[in-house]
């Protein structure tokens, strides 16, 4: 499958040598590094080293090409009784390289300005593989009758057409919550960036060529899916299926799931009450996140589609708008249900979703109206309260970045507006650098079930902060978690199945494709947690050995095991979220116009 990987993702790649000597290893970023990036490798020793310099050699000729005594003593790590961040950045000769320092030798490792190219469009491999209704990766498809309706009142048990979308994960749950910000995730990537994207699939997901960007070929795939599950103004689905899914391993055109009506799923509609068929309940309290999520990604769907589709354009519009409005009249948080275990997104925060719903329509509309409520909502939360924070409940600050702050900088054309909102962003940023500055590797994320979907989320925030106000306070921060996701980690593998082509990453995911012989391309795993998270999980375990046991810190803990879902398991949310980031890092990306 490794194969098909690379036949997909064509990519210059390099080989991979040991990087073990003596117990001493160097982390770098696998991908490789632009030119003018932050370039640090971190060294990690468990019998403990000093160091006092390091050196860089050509991969061919094996000459030293750079030397250096810039390097940080960043302390102990469980085990590990040294580490050490290795500086490179004055290294700016493209080429490919292995850093040397005491026994230890990277992985070799390229500098160049191309070397994101092609990555954005890689993750969208995973995406069209998560597809519910035609599947173009087993060519077959599912879920072909959902569904029916529940808390529905006089609609109860009644057929709704509401197949498409994507599966949330390696389960067939789906969920408006995580596919709406999906959906504006990449809608927001090409509107930025649209040069980092091309097309080599048609609309069904197939290969070909169509004359539309991959990107958006995706993203209406979720839009029309999205139009499904708001059919009317102020009726409202939340969801497809629930916990009953989790019977084991099985590709999606043969799902056998038993919710009682055949082959239709349950689909569950908005009703601002507490949801939950069995044993365990959620705690929503309203509409307002759910409605929001709808209204923002109508909106940036309508600016994108104004040329290309006018027509598509105006109904999302009017869609937007009226979804709102509902937001407006049923505030609170929609959270999605759990059935027979106790998990589930505990969404508490909406604020956010309705921010980003109103400045995405300010944006739209030029209503003065829009600007205000987005001011408004935008006060209510300054800072996304995991920011900082030590732990949270799953998904519980979600979306994890909040897009309207940067939104309202961007849009609002008033200086006071910008520089509040900036300001807002950077207090995020800095609460994050204060716990970055605790560990070698500066993450300054809580290792919570799906952390990885916090790195990325830290990365969109510190980009986008950067951008809009020039201030680089943070770009050493911002370059710690790009690399974290490619292989500067303890571990040494990246978070992106296939990514890069060559290098160490997660080839036993928890997934049917991959139980069953294939493979996830592009998917960004859920990524480490607190060993007390994963002790804590019902039904989590390893299915042998531990490959990476030596590299288990007490900071966090992460598995290439299908039977780990708590650190293995890819998401579909997690992956759109990256396109946007990776969009920025491509050679010779077109910069969009938010003001359009």
């Amino acid at each position: 499958m490794k194969n098909k990987i690379l036949f997909i993702f064509a990519v210059l790649v390099l080989p991979v040598f040991s990087s073990c000597r003596n117990d001493q290893w160097i982390r770098v970023n696998q991908i490789g590094y632009r030119t003018g990036d932050i370039k640090v490798a971190v060294f990690m020793s468990i019998p403990g080293a000093q160091l006092r310099s390091f050196r860089i050699i050509d991969h061919a000729t094996h000459k030293t090409i750079f030397k250096s005594s810039v390097i940080e003593n960043s302390g102990e790590l469980s085990r590990f009784r040294s580490t050490y961040r290795l500086s490179f950045t004055g290294l700016k000769k493209q080429g490919t390289y292995r850093i040397i320092a005491g026994k230890a030798s990277s992985p070799a490792f390229r500098i160049g300005d191309d070397v994101y190219n092609g990555t954005s469009d890689f993750l969208l491999n995973y995406m069209r593989q998560q597809r519910c209704g035609f599947n173009p990766y087993v060519r077959d498809s599912c879920h072909t009758q959902d569904g029916y309706i529940i808390y529905g009142g006089k609609d109860d048990s009644s057929h709704i057409k509401v197949t498409g979308g994507w599966h949330d994960a390696a389960d067939y749950l789906q969920y408006v919550t995580t596919s709406a910000n999906a959906v504006y995730q990449m809608l927001f990537a090409w509107d930025e960036n649209p040069g980092a994207f091309s097309d080599h699939f048609l609309a069904n997901g197939l290969p070909g060529s169509d004359s539309v960007p991959d990107v958006l070929n995706e993203a209406r795939w979720g839009l029309d899916w999205l139009l499904k599950m708001n059919p009317s103004p102020g009726v409202m689905y939340n969801q497809i299926a629930d916990d009953r899914d989790h019977i084991g391993f099985r590709f999606p055109d043969r799902d056998t799931a038993n919710y009682g009506k055949g082959k239709e799923r349950p689909v569950y509609r908005c009703t601002g009450q507490v949801q939950g068929l069995f044993r365990y309940k959620n705690r929503t309290t309203g509409t307002a996140s759910t409605a929001g999520k709808f209204a923002s990604a109508f909106a940036r769907g309508s600016k994108v589609y104004r040329q290309i589709d006018p027509v598509f354009s105006r109904l999302l519009a009017e869609k937007a708008a009226a979804a709102f409005s509902y937001g407006i009249e049923h505030p609170g948080t929609c959270q999605t249900a759990p059935g027979t275990a106790p998990y589930f997104y505990e969404e508490d925060n909406w604020v956010d979703d309705m921010e980003l719903a109103a400045v995405e329509l300010y944006g739209l509309t030029r209503d003065a109206r829009y600007l205000e409520f987005a001011a408004g909502f935008g006060r209510q939360e300054i800072v996304t309260p995991w920011m900082g924070a030590d732990t949270a409940r799953h998904y519980q600050w979600y979306p994890f970045v909040n897009m309207g702050h940067p939104g309202i900088a961007a849009v609002s054309g008033r200086e006071d507006l910008k520089t509040e909102f900036l300001n807002d962003m950077k207090e995020g940023l800095l609460r994050m650098k204060v716990k970055a500055e605790t560990n070698p590797f500066l993450i300054g994320v809580p290792f919570i079930w799906c952390s990885n979907n916090l790195v990325v989320a830290s990365l969109a925030q510190a980009h986008l902060y950067r951008e809009l106000s020039g201030d680089s306070t943070f770009v050493g921060m911002e370059a710690a978690h790009r690399d974290w996701l490619f292989g500067c980690n303890p571990w040494g593998t990246s978070m992106v199945v296939g990514l890069p082509g060559n290098g160490d990453y997660p080839v036993n995911s928890h997934s049917s494709y991959v139980v069953n012989g294939g493979q996830v391309p592009g998917g960004l795993v859920d990524g480490p947690v607190y060993p007390s998270i994963f002790n804590s999980l019902k039904y989590v375990s390893l299915s042998k050995g531990d490959a990476y046991a030596r590299f288990q810190t007490t900071i966090a803990v992460y598995h290439d095991d299908y039977a780990d879902y708590s650190t293995n398991e890819c998401t579909m949310d997690g992956t759109a979220c990256l396109v946007y980031y990776l969009s920025t890092l491509a050679q010779g990306q077109k910069t969009g116009n938010r003001d359009e």
